[in-house]
């Protein structure tokens, strides 16, 4: 009788352990999956200007070749991504959408001798803002923001909205970088009808490309205030602006990860800024790393798989 119930014992603490186990296994899982994200991001590194998607570690696979553009911007379900094109020699830009396999590529705008570039979706998916930028026959030069449908239909200039590198907040607003006739520019903030801009930076210096953490408390952006161009941070009302990278080379597209703990930018090195890498960092600077080489324009799918 004894002999029995050690080895019932036995048995039930072998039961348990695999249990332990099997749970253990599981919750790794649970994690992997969400701390394995897609980036989104343009190289040059066959010859042709092509898009891919990849890891933080460094994994990689084309998405579409050819492009000649890029500023990649995913849809908020993660089926698409939105990207610029080039055509008539490089003198015609034009936004596009595409299946994240490749397929279904659309071309959406056609303004002729236009630069149509950096698209964002809005936070239902149904809209997609981007920037104009052109010369007249004066040679002004116009920054503009455009809005549309994200089929491409119903194109409606913001007209109150001067500037490039327009991106949707969680709420629903555009922030943006705002230009000025001095060339220098600040990152703003405005209803999607263009009412209400805020100004939130203020230095006479070139401020590009605002990404909103996702849960919309701060923004990333780049700006050359202390010389190059560096990544900093703010609270989405301008307040507590940081520095985040202090080097001698360019960093650029600063992309906030899913869970806003990290952010990835490009570094510009080489003759002419144009070997470019991308690297990934701790949202407070720490912990910088290169995970793809010959990458620019990076964006971070902001849907946790």
């Amino acid at each position: 009788m004894k002999v029995t119930n050690l080895k019932q014992v036995r048995e039930l603490y072998i039961i348990i352990f695999l249990l332990l186990g099997f749970i253990a296994s599981c919750q790794k899982s649970d994690k992997s999956k969400l701390t394995f994200y897609t980036i989104a991001y343009s190289s040059v590194k066959t010859g042709n200007i092509e898009i891919y998607s990849g890891s933080v570690k460094g994994k990689s696979t084309i998405k579409s070749t050819n492009e000649n553009g890029g500023y990649v911007a995913w849809s908020p379900d993660g089926k698409q991504f939105a990207f610029y094109g080039k055509y008539d020699d490089k003198k015609t830009w034009s936004i596009h959408t595409m299946n994240i396999d490749g397929t279904n590529r659309k071309r959406m705008t056609h303004a002729k001798n236009k630069w149509d570039n950096a698209p964002d979706w809005s936070p239902d998916g149904k809209k997609i803002v981007f920037a104009r930028e052109y010369k007249d026959s004066e040679g002004v030069w116009h920054p503009e923001i455009w809005i549309m449908n994200s089929d491409g239909s119903e194109q409606t200039q913001i007209k109150s909205l001067k500037g490039s590198n327009p991106y949707f907040t969680p709420d629903g607003r555009i922030v943006f970088s705002r230009e000025f006739e001095d060339k220098s520019s600040a990152i703003s903030i405005a209803d999607i009808d263009g009412k209400n801009i805020i100004q939130l930076t203020h230095n006479n210096a070139k401020e590009w490309h605002p990404e909103v953490s996702p849960d919309g408390d701060q923004i990333a952006f780049m700006s050359n205030r202390d010389g190059n161009f560096e990544i900093y941070v703010m609270n989405i009302d301008g307040s507590n602006q940081k520095r985040l990278i202090h080097n001698d080379v360019d960093d650029w597209y600063p992309s906030w990860s899913p869970d806003g703990s990290q952010l990835i930018f490009s570094i510009a090195t080489g003759e002419g800024r144009e070997d470019r890498t991308i690297y990934i960092m701790n949202k407070d600077g720490s912990s910088i790393r290169k995970i793809i080489a010959h990458g620019s324009q990076a964006a971070w799918l902001k849907t946790i798989k």
